[in-house]
This record gives structure tokens, sequence and C-alpha cells, in this order.
């Protein structure tokens, strides 16, 4: 590879530099870059499953009852395929439902390191049992969990009120791991060829005819006819191919929730508050994206996926908190409780053609059921059930819930020290200034470009002088240059994501060629906090923090500008898997970074833009990159507070919209809004006029410094709230 890399390298860059020049040039998000459900094989095929014919049975004679759980099989009668229901009741009035194979042909991935603890649990109690239902008590006498044999059902109750069905409409999937037929034929072909050599026409008991199959019956044929549906076994969108070594694996699960007509959650969307139905439209997706300028108000899969709901209603609220990392969709739907209720169902549920219910579908392309319900009953109750979960918002250090000043790129050092001086000259407060990818020595991060940034430590100390801070970006892609300590560390260590067969996995990002770390193993995460050490990140001071950009992870040319999902993490797993992982672990390596090279007294500020459940505990996300219009400055209100409701508090985006150019009227009310929200950082694209709050004349600079001032005035409400966040879960922003 070595004595080729100067000639490919400079071919990528020729094109990177293409595709940098179109981005900055283009309008809106080119949807056909991304995938809707109808292109997403399995979403396809589980919107395609009819209630009506729900295969799955549980067989109650299976129980099992033990201090931690309840297990129970379950059982599809069109493939005969065991599954393993566990029932878990959670301390804090939770439940825990898992489903998997019972003996699948090789392990399935189950989410790590996002839970804070094994969840403390309570025993579970047998209090009835008759051929078709079992019903168990939930910790609290008033709490039961029905679960119904066929077809099988789960619904939680309390007294004799309905508050959750799972499985109601019957939508269950679990895709079973499996040889792929053509393979198995052509075994069975090969030793139906050795048993003719080894015996003669006519001979033994039948002759040929003993090879003959019996006939299929009519479930074995409704059966083969899935195993063959396109896109199970390979899928291609656009030129990108999918591999699919083990072949279709995902899983979903539907609930129904009677009396309840709102829901919020499954951030991130540039959408309402309440979250619509997806009836004659695209479910939400969950998949973490570099959408450059993305649109609003429609449920494209953004750059972060917290896959967990709330449900609430003048009486009581509900969480939903379904933990799988792989490709995910939810489908919402309007409905009446009457609809999904049978038997002695009916009696929990009184009037119940006339009772509204919203029915939620999770789909996810990989991996288990494993999904927690938070049953309240009040909203504080749920954010500390989740809190509990994975955890509370990590607490800033003061200064970074202060204003912060950037754009890509402040040029050297000597235009941070112009901007810095600006601050001083205007009388406007601020903390922190910005370095985006320019400040580098050819994007190669923990790096400085000897001719802008040739004192990094001189310009730190000025800034320290007036208790400045800085940051600077450092993405997890890593340009593929022998000369680059980063890079050949990491390839020596052998601690790149593999692709499918074998070899570094090699994309597209802002260095040209870039590998990509493989942060899912705890040896990459290790060594990549020891980078930050004051001797290895060479110019680096106590006061320069980091920004994680791009790590969803961005891929230029990667499908959906991502990474394939057949390349190889640690122990095997797929990227398909652990997709919605990756920036978590960034973030958590990089905080972990900051927190070692302190010695464990000062506390990490680390900005991320992908994210996943947990990741309150490295730090903040912002909402990417929106643009200089009204419509995005109002769709940051609820992108922020659905955050905020999924224990991601720090939460702010660009003001004055990173695409584009604002008006003035608009720069200030972006100014007048983002002052109170939890992350207040302007920024903005390379290609846009300079934005310094002083360059709009004097009474807009005035507004502006009003603005600025009055979120320094109420910074010790904003650090007690970011306290009580802290504490309990409850979100900063209301």
């Amino acid at each position: 590879m070595a004595p080729l890399a100067g000639e490919r390298l400079s071919l990528r860059q020729i094109l990177v530099t293409w595709v940098t020049l179109y981005v900055a040039l283009i309008e809106a998000v080119d949807r056909s870059n991304f995938k809707t459900c109808e292109q997403s094989s399995f979403c396809k095929r589980q919107r395609s499953v009819k209630p009506e014919h729900s295969p799955y049975r549980a067989l109650l004679n299976s129980l099992e009852v033990t201090e931690k759980s309840i297990k129970l099989q379950l059982i599809n009668e069109v493939n005969k395929v065991p599954l393993l229901l566990e029932v878990y009741g959670l301390q804090g009035n939770m439940t825990r439902i898992k489903i998997n194979e019972l003996i699948p042909l090789k392990p399935r991935f189950e989410v790590p390191d996002v839970l804070i603890q094994d969840p403390p649990t309570v025993p579970l109690t047998v209090i009835g049992k008759d051929e078709s239902s079992l019903e168990l008590g939930l910790g609290r006498d008033q709490y039961k969990l029905i679960v119904t044999s066929k077809p099988f059902r789960m619904d939680i109750t309390t007294g004799n009120e309905l508050l959750l069905s799972i499985n109601s409409r019957g939508l269950m999937v679990f895709e079973h791991l499996r040889k792929r037929k053509d393979s198995e034929k052509k075994d069975e072909t090969a030793e139906s060829e050795e048993v003719k050599t080894e015996q003669e026409p006519g001979d033994g008991d039948g002759g040929a005819d003993s090879l003959e199959k019996p006939e299929d019956t009519d479930a074995q044929k409704e059966s083969e006819e899935v195993e063959d549906e396109a896109g199970m076994w390979d899928e291609t969108f656009k030129s990108h191919a999918d591999s699919k070594p083990n072949g279709p694996s995902s899983v979903g699960l539907d609930f129904s929730l009677p009396g309840f007509e709102h829901v919020y959650g499954i951030p991130e969307h540039a959408d309402s508050l309440k979250l619509k139905t997806t009836e004659g439209g695209d479910p939400y997706r969950l998949y973490n994206l570099d959408v450059f300028q993305y649109e609003i108000a429609n449920p494209m899969a953004l750059y972060g996926s917290v896959p967990v709901m709330l449900a609430h209603n003048a009486r009581r609220t509900l969480g939903m908190f379904w933990l799988n990392a792989a490709e995910t969709w939810v489908d919402i739907s309007s409905n009446t409780a009457g609809k999904t209720l049978f038997g002695k169902m009916l009696d929990y549920v009184q009037g119940a053609n006339e009772i509204p219910q919203t029915d939620v579908r999770w789909m996810s392309e990989s991996g288990i059921i494993d999904v927690f319900v938070m049953l309240g009953p009040s909203p504080f109750d749920v954010f500390k059930q989740y809190a509990s979960l994975t955890g509370t918002q990590a607490l800033p250090p003061l200064f970074s819930i202060a204003y912060h000043q950037s754009r890509w790129n402040y040029n050297d050092e000597s235009d941070v020290q112009a901007v810095d001086d600006g601050f001083d000259q205007h009388d406007i407060p601020y903390d922190v200034i910005w370095l985006d990818i320019e400040h580098t020595d050819g994007k190669r991060y923990f790096t400085w470009d000897p001719n802008k940034f040739p004192s990094p430590k001189d310009m730190l100390q000025n800034l320290a002088s007036k208790k400045r801070k800085m940051v600077s970006i450092v993405d997890p892609h890593i340009k593929i240059d022998s000369g680059y300590k980063i890079h050949t560390a990491v390839q020596s260590k052998n601690l790149y994501v593999k692709t499918k067969d074998g070899s570094d996995y090699e994309g597209w990002c802002w260095p040209g060629s870039a590998g990509y770390p493989d942060f899912t193993n705890p040896e990459m995460r290790s060594w990549w906090a020891s980078m930050f050490a004051y001797d290895q990140y060479e110019g680096s001071m106590e006061n320069l923090y980091t920004w994680n950009d791009m790590n969803e992870p961005s891929v230029f040319n990667g499908p959906e500008v991502t990474m394939h999902k057949d390349t190889v993490h640690m122990d095997g797993w797929e990227h398909r898997d652990v997709h919605n992982l990756y920036a978590f672990y960034v973030q958590m390596a990089t905080a972990e970074g900051q927190i070692q090279r302190s010695g464990g007294t000062e506390r990490p500020f680390v900005l991320t833009r992908g994210f996943f459940s947990g990741s309150q505990r490295f730090g903040a996300v912002w909402t990417g990159d929106n643009s200089a219009e009204w419509d995005h400055l109002k769709i940051s209100l609820p992108m922020c507070l659905s955050m905020g409701l999924t224990a991601i508090s720090f939460c702010g985006a660009d003001v004055g919209g990173f695409f584009k150019h604002p008006s003035t009227e608009l720069l200030v009310r972006w100014y007048q809004a983002g002052a109170y929200q939890p992350f207040f950082r302007a920024h903005a694209h390379l290609d846009t006029p300079r934005r310094e709050p002083w360059l709009f004349g004097d009474d807009n600079k005035l507004l502006i410094r009003a603005a600025i001032r009055q979120r320094y005035a109420l910074l010790p409400f904003w650090y007690t709230a970011f306290y009580h966040a802290h504490r309990t879960g409850a979100p900063v922003m209301r």
C-alpha cells in the first residue's frame, strides 16, 4: 500500500475537494442519498406483516420462576423456531422485557455499556394461571402483567385500569438466524451425489426413490416464501452493496397505549415536540447520519438516536426504552382501545370503543428485543426511572454553560487574538472560542497548522490570562498517512474497523482517504483517551477542550454518507449491530481523556454531534447543520425539548444558523432565543460572511450584548438547573 499511497491520496483529495464544494453549494438535503422505509428491506418486510396472522404462541407450561425474573418459551408456529421470553420486575416501578432466540445459530448482539449498572430487580410473583393466560405481580401489588398464550400478547394493568399492551396487534417479528437455503441445497446435493456413488440404483430399500422429499406442507411453503424475499441475503442502495452474511435478523414489537393521544421523544428529528402519526408516510427513523442542511417537519434520521418514547395524558405518564443500537424505524398510529382488546382484557377498559389509543411499533434491523417499560406515574418519575438506567446529564463546568463564539474557521492565531480583543472592546462577555478543522495540519487531528497556528500554547495562555477557554475539533476519521503518528499507532495496534474481508476499512472524509478507529473496542477507547494527555496532544493546555464532529460516523463515499453495514468491529460484530453506538463511544473516550489528563480533578467538556442513550453522561450535543432561516430557529426549540425529555439536557443550536447568512433581525432574535437554550454557541459555515456580534451596527450590537448579558446574569440559575438534572434526570429546558 505504501508505494501507491501518494498517488491514490492525491486522486481522492481531488474528489473530496469536489464533494466539499458541492456541499457548500447545495440548497437543501438530497433525500435520494437516504433510504425510505420502502428502500430498507427489513422495514418494508415488517410493515407488510398483517396483524391477523401473528404466528407466536406462549408455552405457558415452560414457565420458570427465579428470584430475578420469569422465563417462558415462545414458539413461532410457522417455522417452529423457539424463542425465550424473560420478564424482570425492576426497582423504581419499571419492567424489563427481553426476547431472544432460545438456541440461536450464533450469538445475537446485546447492547453493552449504555446501562450504568445491571438494573436492580424486585421479585415477580405468579398470582394466577390457566390454560390460556398467566398473571404476574410486578413488585407493587397494584401492578400486574398478564401473559396471553395464543396469540401471544402481554398487558400491564393497575387496579382495574389497562396501562399498556404488548403485541396486541400481533405485529411482533423475530427473524431467526439461519443458513441460506441455496447453500443448504448445495450441501444436500453434494450429500446426495455421495450416496449415489456408493449405492447402485435399485439397491437398498428404496433405491433412488428413497431420496425424494415428502411434499411440503402449507406452513413450510409459507416459511420458504419468506426466506426467499428480496433484500434478505443481500441488499443494494444506489451503488452500494450490503453482503448481509448473517441474512435476515430483524426484530419488531408493537405497543398499544389506551387513553393516550400524545407521545414524545425518540430524538433526533427536526419535527414538532408531539410526535405525529406515520400512517401514509415513512416511520420515524433512528439511524445516526450526516445530513447536510436538513429539512424540517419530517421523520428523516439525523445525527443522533435515543430510542425512548414518553406517552402523556392528564392522569399519567409512561415511558418505553427500546435498547437496540441497529437501524430502527418507529411507526405511530391513532386508534381506539376497543380494536385491540378481546376476552378478559375488555374488563379493564370501560367504553373501550370510545377511548382514544396510540399504537407504537418498533422495528430494528438486528439484535434482540430488549425493552424497558417505565410506569411513572408522573413525568418526573419517568425522568428518574430512565436516569436510573442510563445515567443523568453530566454536571458541566461553569464556563461551558456561558457563551461560546465559533465559526468554520478562525483563520490563524492573529484572527483568534482579534476576535478575543473585540469582545473586550465592545464589552460583550464570552468564555470560549472555537477552532474548526482548518486549524489542523492537513486535517490531522491532535495537530496544529504550523503556519497558521505555530504557537498554540502562547495563544492558549493569552486566553487563560482572561479566564477564557478554547475548544478544538477532534474528529474520529484518521488521515491515512505513514508520517502521521495517530494513524500509524492505530494501524500498528490493529484497532481500525475492518472490511468484511479483514483489511482495514477506508472511507473518504475531510482528510481524503481515512481510517476509522474501532471505538467499540475498550483498548481503542483507552488509547484514544491517552492522546489527550498534555505530553501527547502537543500544544494543548488545561483550557483546551474538545469537539467531536462527524462521528455518526460520516463517510462521504459510503452508503447514506456513513459506514458500510457489513464492516466488522471487535469480536466479529457487524457495523449494522453497533452503528448507533459509534458516536456514543467516541464521546465517552474523549471525555475520559480530559478526566485523565487532569488526574481526575477536572470535569470534561466535550461537544458531540452523534449520540445515543447514555450520551448525556459525557457532555453536550448540538442540533447539527441548521440553516439561517426562521423555521430553523423555531424548530430548535422542540428539538432540544425532545432531547431533554430523554435525559440529554445539554443541547443547543447554532445561533444564526450554520448554512446561509441570516438577516440582521433573524440573528438578533436567534441570540435572544439562544440565550435561553442550555448550550449557547454561535457558529457558521466557511462560506458565510463574518458574524461577530459587533458587525451589525451599534443598535443591533446593543441588543445582542443585552441577550448575552442576560445569559450571564442568570448563570447561577442555569447552574442550579443543571445540578438538578445531574441529580434527578429532570430536563433543564422545559
